[in-house]
């Protein structure tokens, strides 16, 4: 997966900078945005997920939906931002089945959790090391001693 700058860019709704891999948000996507549509039973309406639609030529934003709401974003990588707006989407309605919240602000914080704990349980194991590379390690800087010592008593 291609990753985003991470230049910050300005939130063109306010001028406030945003930090979360420079994405920001077009105003019109405040006039299209759609309110949440609850279900009899008191839960949120759920709809498959859309096919995004292509970047425009003439701003540079692309048009996501997001658990009903439509924002115009704008980024490098327009096909990055895509993705990841369908994985907020995805992990918003897997949260909204597990709960009885029709709140799409607590569906989003829940969402917004899962996904902070999916990147640091991946984070955690990239950062430790297996015990394989470690075995390599201990290998090779026995290696590099011994060779090291060599040269010494040869030198």
């Amino acid at each position: 997966m291609a990753s985003a700058s991470k230049e910050p860019l300005a939130d063109s709704l306010n001028g406030n900078e945003l930090t979360a891999n420079s994405l920001a948000t077009d105003s019109a996507a405040a006039d299209s945005r759609t309110a949440d549509s609850p279900t009899k039973d008191g839960r949120a309406k759920m709809t498959p997920p859309r096919e995004m639609p292509a970047p425009t030529a003439v701003s540079g934003s692309v048009r996501v939906e997001i658990f009903d709401q439509v924002y115009n974003l704008r980024g490098s990588d327009a096909d990055y931002i895509v993705k990841l707006a369908e994985y907020v989407d995805g992990k918003m309605r897997a949260v909204s089945q597990q709960t009885a919240t029709v709140d799409s602000v607590r569906l989003a914080v829940l969402a917004a959790l899962n996904i902070a704990d999916e990147y640091h349980l991946l984070k955690r194991r990239l950062d430790a090391p297996t015990p394989d590379a470690r075995q390599r390690a201990s290998k090779l800087a026995s290696a590099l001693d011994e060779v090291l010592e060599d040269t010494r008593r040869t030198g």
